[in-house]
């Protein structure tokens, strides 16, 4: 039987990237999600480009939302920033975080490897978009599952 993407992280375990996510976005106006599904069976960055979509990540007013996506068993990933943020970041950032990433995948460690990701995300975001009084939770904290 094929594990569901909603059951691969144990509750501690979604609780400790939610905690990663919120820490991210603590000083700044930028947006982080996680949409972890079971399989893509192309692209992982073409899927995470449609999912950035559907989760209306590209509806934030700066234009700085980021998403983390996991196909489990077909074991690929892919970060995605919308426009605003990737004018900031130097070109190879999110394959940077990707290779760091992979390092802790590769180890079993998703958890600390999506956690390290997010803080990573969070420091440049912080950086270029710092948070504003005015600033409102645009989106979401929650990790969304696909089938």
């Amino acid at each position: 039987m094929k594990t569901r993407a909603k059951d691969f992280f144990t509750k501690e375990q979604k609780s400790e990237i939610k905690k990663a996510i919120l820490n991210a976005e603590l000083d700044t106006s930028g947006e982080i999600r996680v949409h972890i599904e079971n399989e893509c069976n192309g692209d992982a960055l073409d899927r995470a480009s449609y999912l950035f979509g559907k989760l209306k990540m590209d509806t934030t007013e700066l234009h700085n939302g980021v998403l983390f996506y996991l196909a489990i068993i077909s074991k690929k990933f892919a970060i995605i920033g919308d426009s605003g943020i990737n004018k900031e970041v130097p070109e190879n950032f999110w394959e940077d975080i990707k290779t760091i990433m992979a390092e802790k995948f590769v180890k079993g460690d998703f958890t600390e490897g999506l956690a390290t990701g997010i803080t990573m995300a969070g420091v440049r975001l912080k950086k270029h978009f710092p948070h504003h009084i005015d600033d409102i939770n645009e989106l979401s904290d929650e990790i969304s599952f696909g089938d």
